[in-house]
């Protein structure tokens, strides 16, 4: 039988439980009338869910299959791969969501529309009338594949950053004697 490496199966198992959680929230968050793609990314519940299961993960790896000793790099792995798993299951259970609730795409159609026919007139100058406008058709038009993807990439992003403090503070080398 194939063994995995702690590498591996760790982070995907962890991405993969944090997928499924990120996903009730996703859902609280919509039912208790807050719409989670509205929200700016630096308030986004992914911030703390991918701190908390990303110290876990490399934690685990470091603490219980390296002797306590864990590299930068191969905690950049880890984290890389749990958002891997975490991106691939949000992205599945989000664009079933939209096609058996259809309702959660166009409440974020509307939501957002709203939103952006509040913006005062000097935010609009600024961005352009004609950008604008623009911007305005293309949200007409969005489906749940859009959001499925669009939350797909924007967890790497949020991932990397938080991956490169966790993966530099938790690292520890071993003592050149």
């Amino acid at each position: 039988m194939l063994k995995t490496s702690p590498l591996v199966f760790i982070p995907v198992r962890n991405g993969l439980i944090a997928g499924v959680v990120g996903f009730c929230l996703l859902l609280a968050l919509y039912f208790m009338g807050k719409h989670p793609f509205l929200f700016n990314i630096f308030f986004d519940f992914r911030i703390i869910l991918f701190g908390i299961f990303l110290v876990l993960t490399v934690r685990e790896i470091r603490d219980n299959y390296q002797d306590g000793i864990i590299f930068f790099w191969q905690g950049m792995i880890a984290c890389f791969v749990f958002t891997i798993a975490f991106a691939i299951i949000i992205f599945a259970l989000i664009w079933i969501l939209c096609i058996a609730f259809p309702p959660f795409v166009s409440t974020y159609i509307t939501t957002a529309l709203d939103q952006a026919r509040n913006f005062p007139p000097e935010v609009i100058d600024k961005i352009g009338k004609d950008v604008f406008e623009q911007s305005m058709k293309e949200l007409e038009g969005v489906t749940g594949y859009y959001l499925a993807k669009h939350y797909f990439w924007q967890s790497f992003v949020i991932s990397f950053f938080l991956s490169i403090i966790i993966s530099v503070i938790l690292r520890r080398q071993p003592k050149n004697d």
